[in-house]
């Protein structure tokens, strides 16, 4: 077994009427729950932010959501308050097979550092662990599904090849916030840097 399904945030708060949905966020759950059982590996991530982390807009007075900052380690797209630790909004959506996962791995608990990537944090140096688990378990493939395309599964992606895997991410089962076109520049950053797009 060398290849393994990374199931990225699908969280009640990235779904509709969640506090950072994804449009139709809620429609790959049960595609993804049939992919879990072509592979014998199945991670989770796992948005994990304490309150007022410093990506939250309400932690920066007079700035509104999807507002652009400057942070120590570059750029940060300011997000509506989501995906607290303990709360609904964090919880795994209630249809997803939550059973088949060997590994489930929280990112952006670092109150002053977001986490797209499930890899690193964005600093891009800090790392999550999540490649130590892949090397003891000699998986070498990630097949990558979940919310949101444009980033943490874009993120995800363009870090698991920096890293060596082989990647691909299967956009029927995954959605995209779409920022002023960064659906599809986030596809096109994962195709040049060899993604398979499926």
């Amino acid at each position: 077994m060398t290849s393994a399904l990374l199931v990225i945030d699908l969280q009640n708060d990235f779904c509709p009427g969640g506090a950072l949905a994804v449009p139709d966020g809620d429609q790959i759950v049960s595609g993804i729950n049939a992919l879990m059982e072509t592979f014998g590996a199945v991670i989770l991530t796992q948005d994990w932010h304490p309150s007022g982390h410093s990506s939250f807009a309400s932690s920066h007075p007079g700035k509104s959501p999807y507002e652009v900052i400057q942070m120590p380690y570059g750029p940060q797209v300011l997000w509506p308050d989501h995906c607290v630790q303990g709360s609904e909004g964090a919880a795994f959506h209630a249809g997803l097979n939550t059973t088949r996962a060997d590994l489930i791995l929280r990112k952006g608990y670092n109150p002053a550092i977001d986490s797209y990537s499930a890899f690193f944090e964005n600093d891009q140096t800090t790392p999550t662990g999540l490649h130590g688990y892949l090397q003891t378990r000699g998986i070498t493939d990630l097949t990558m599904v979940g919310l949101a395309t444009d980033f943490c599964v874009n993120y995800s992606a363009l870090d698991a090849t920096r890293l060596g895997y082989r990647v691909t991410v299967r956009r029927d089962l995954a959605r995209g916030i779409d920022l002023g076109g960064s659906l599809a520049a986030a596809e096109a950053a994962m195709a040049a840097a060899g993604v398979t797009l499926q």
